[in-house]
């Protein structure tokens, strides 16, 4: 397996985990857990956009000259054809979401715990939302090196 591979689920997961957490703790705000929300958030931002770099970096210099190839021959073609589509073009987007709920609890902080609920609230339903995507790209790679694997196997026998 490839490293950046390796770097590139892992810190797209620590993200996805990141923004559960900050979810969580905008459930009830208060000053401590802004400040931690922040502090979190800031971390997902972070590993989103170092994963995306992995990823980046990994689709140009190893999977659209080999990989690609290999699973469009192999027998679950759709592995690229849809998945690998799906991933890159939600893939955008996540490190964007991440800054915005950053940036509304680095600029709002504590004003969402008592005059803005129904900010705090649309805040932790959008960190949800990232984790949830974060997680089923999580589940695009899976189905991705499944069709690459499936090639190879196919080459083999």
């Amino acid at each position: 397996m490839n490293l950046l591979i390796g770097i590139h689920a892992a810190l797209g997961e620590l993200g996805a985990l990141a923004f559960v957490w900050v979810a969580v703790e905008l459930i009830n705000p208060t000053e401590g857990r802004i400040r931690r929300a922040k502090i979190i958030a800031l971390i997902g931002v972070i590993a989103f956009f170092i994963s995306w770099v992995a990823g980046g970096y990994y689709y140009l210099t190893n999977y659209q000259a080999i990989v690609k190839a290999l699973i469009k021959e192999g027998p679950i073609p759709w592995a690229h054809t849809i998945v690998t589509e799906t991933k890159e073009h939600v893939f955008i987007f996540l490190p964007f979401m991440a800054i915005v709920v950053w940036g509304v609890l680095k600029q709002y902080g504590n004003d969402l715990i008592d005059s803005k609920k129904s900010l705090a609230k649309a805040i932790m339903i959008l960190a949800a939302f990232i984790a949830l995507f974060a997680f089923a790209m999580a589940g695009m790679g899976y189905l991705i090196s499944s069709g690459a694997r499936s090639a190879l196997e196919q080459k083999v026998l």
